[in-house]
């Protein structure tokens, strides 16, 4: 293949700015595409031409694959990058993406399909000798044979959604008398939330730990695996803070997960980035829980301690390039911590919350690094997930890097919503986090909205109180900014 010329960036936010700026370090022009409550958005001015293509809600904008496609043909793009979330794992918008001629950014059709149900996935990597958790690799149908499987593997157990994602259609059952109502609310919120009722049964892994491997893998057979993230800090099963590398793997632990990961990646015949996502027990057992085959939220994290440009790498594999490296080559270099910056309200349950931004300042200084998507005086929209950036750190070791994001969460100035910082402060703060001593079960076993710290609460308080002082007024008396000239459609 030749190198891509102009590439269409099938998303929004902080990952579009993302995706454009390693592009145009490329000489790639790029192309943006955005909904009405996107117009003034920092990823359409970034880019080289911005086309509307729907109103704000994203089934009618960015899910909105013939208008992508229209798009691309009408700017001349040769390639779409579909960054993380919409259609980024979508095998049908893969297929149509080369059905037009044009390069997919990620992998085929075929690789996202069977990656993307997870009874598929395990039936796949387990033919390649991977991991698994103890469990059934089909989808059971009928409570009764359900519970008999279930008693077979041992409680506790957990009903899980084969086309599940976040959380949803996934129930824990510690005993036979609570098991037909959670299968039966598993089967339904499956139903609900994917179109697709099927759920298998797996052995609850106690104290789980949830450890992922990047890979990259080009089109010439090589692949790579870049260390490991540690994503144990969510809520609602959903990841808050990562840190890379994992403060419990040894070299060998890392080794043995890393050629899983590779082995995973084989199995399907994957090319471009992809992330091999396991449970790791108490005794230092690790199992496959699932691939994600696009780019991650957390990938910068990766980014600090390889010194790789992922999306960089994604554009090269697309274009047909080898990785032109080999494993022992990648590096591990020092620590690094990432909190995503919700707009949410910690003490209401993460309760997301809308507003504008009436002050936003970024912390600044070496090894801090803020991905973003908005602009001092922009809208929290409705419509879209209420991360307002990512705040990532790198520092020589994870003490350093520990204390360098404790620092920059309390340089990091965000008035008119509430957010996660003072979460990420509680966190990096807490002995169980310092320690190593943690699971996917942090916020239920250590956070109590009442024990944020009075100090934290005092600090961020007058902190705001200067800034309202300062830069209030002229913030809320001048516009948000005019737009560029650039190309819009």
């Amino acid at each position: 293949m030749s190198r891509i010329h102009k590439l269409l960036i099938a998303n929004r936010g902080e990952i579009a700015v993302r995706i454009a700026r390693s592009a145009k370090e490329m000489g790639i022009t790029t192309v943006a595409v955005y909904s009405e409550a996107d117009a003034r958005a920092p990823h359409v001015q970034v880019a080289d031409e911005a086309y509307l293509i729907g109103p704000a809600p994203s089934a009618q904008s960015y899910l909105q694959i013939d208008r992508i496609l229209a798009v691309a043909k009408e700017s001349g793009a040769d390639a779409i990058h579909p960054g993380y979330g919409f259609l980024s794992e979508n095998a049908q918008f893969a297929e149509r993406v080369k059905e037009a001629g044009l390069r997919f950014v990620g992998p085929s059709a075929e690789a996202i399909r069977v990656m993307g149900d997870k009874l598929s996935a395990k039936q796949a990597v387990e033919a390649f000798g991977v991991p698994l958790v103890p469990g059934t690799a089909y989808a059971i149908e009928s409570v009764e044979k359900a519970i008999e499987e279930a008693r077979r593997i041992g409680f506790p157990v957990m009903v899980k959604a084969s086309a599940g994602g976040g959380g949803k259609g996934m129930r824990i059952v510690h005993d036979a008398d609570g098991f037909v109502e959670a299968f039966t609310m598993a089967v339904s919120e499956a139903e609900k939330s994917f179109g697709n009722g099927a759920v298998f049964i797996e052995k609850y892994v106690q104290k789980p730990r949830h450890i992922e491997i990047q890979i990259l893998a080009d089109q010439h057979g090589h692949c790579v695996y870049l260390h490991e993230r540690e994503c144990s800090i969510q809520r609602r099963h959903q990841k808050v803070i990562e840190e890379a590398p994992s403060v419990v793997l040894t070299p060998a632990q890392r080794q043995a997960m890393g050629e899983a990961a590779v082995k995973a990646a084989q199995s399907c015949h994957y090319e471009g980035a992809g992330t091999v996502e396991f449970i790791y027990d108490a005794s230092g057992e690790f199992y496959f829980l699932e691939m994600n085959t696009r780019l991650q939220v957390e990938h910068p994290v990766t980014e600090c301690i390889t010194g790789l440009d992922l999306v960089r790498e994604q554009l090269r594999i697309a274009a047909g390039e080898p990785l032109g490296y080999e494993q022992s080559e990648i590096p591990l270099l020092g620590h690094a911590l990432e909190l995503r910056v919700y707009a949410e309200d910690v003490k209401n349950g993460f309760a997301p919350d809308i507003g504008a931004l009436k002050v936003y300042r970024r912390p600044q200084g070496p090894g801090i690094r803020v991905d973003d998507g908005l602009e001092e005086g922009m809208e929290i929209s409705i419509y879209y997930d209420p991360m307002i950036a990512k705040l990532v750190v790198h520092a020589p070791n994870r003490q350093a890097a520990i204390e360098r994001m404790l620092r920059a969460i309390q340089d990091y100035i965000i008035i008119g919503v509430e957010t996660t910082l003072p979460f990420g402060q509680f966190v990096l703060g807490h002995e169980a986090f310092i320690s190593g001593d943690f699971d996917t079960h942090f916020v239920q076993d250590h956070f109590l909205p009442e024990l944020l710290h009075e100090g934290q609460e005092a600090g961020i308080a007058a902190a705001l109180a200067q800034f309202r002082q300062q830069q209030v007024q002229p913030v809320l008396s001048g516009s948000v900014g005019s737009i560029s000239a650039w190309r819009r459609r």
